[in-house]
């Protein structure tokens, strides 16, 4: 005779986190991708086109939020008219640049660049006629100086020092 069988409930915990952060090296490359086309003065849709691939999947390349393989990292490069080891200068443990490159700063302005808002910010001002744009890019630059100064007396202000007072000679 057989013995009914229990029902043996296996308790599952939740899943094996799967690792959602992009490995540094992964970030650094999409960087220096995203530097060298900045610097070559390419937009992602024209560089994305030239290596046959979206605009949305170059960003996600220069975001990290897709690897990229050996081949797409080679025609970039070709793209652009670098050398594939240029997206690897400055990387943390490529011993073979490490005595000739030293790393390379994270440029705020090309995650600025690379954001929904700078994206929207730079094909309006592509919009306009050469000659608003020149002028808004004037006022864009006037604000930010003076924003600097105001942030340069506040700083000093908080430091102790007193601001800078006029003399009128009686």
């Amino acid at each position: 005779m057989l013995k009914p069988q229990r029902a043996i409930l296996l308790r599952r915990g939740s899943k094996p986190k799967v690792e959602t952060d992009p490995h540094p090296a992964d970030q650094h490359v999409g960087r220096q991708i995203a530097t060298v086309r900045v610097q070559s003065d390419v937009s992602q849709a024209q560089l994305a086109r030239s290596i046959g691939i979206s605009f949305q999947q170059l960003q996600k390349y220069e975001n990290a939020r897709n690897r990229v393989s050996a081949s797409m990292l080679y025609e970039i490069a070709s793209s652009l008219g670098v050398p594939v080891g240029r997206f690897f200068e400055g990387l943390p443990g490529n011993d073979a640049t490490r005595a000739e490159a030293r790393p390379l700063p994270v440029d705020e302005r090309l995650d600025f660049i690379a954001s929904a808002e700078g994206r929207r910010l730079i094909e309006g001002l592509v919009n306009l006629p050469p000659r608003v744009r020149g002028r808004v890019s004037s006022l864009i630059a006037a604000l930010g100086e003076e924003l600097a100064l105001l942030d340069t007396k506040a700083d000093s202000e908080t430091a102790g020092e007193s601001p800078p007072t006029e003399c009128k000679t009686v």
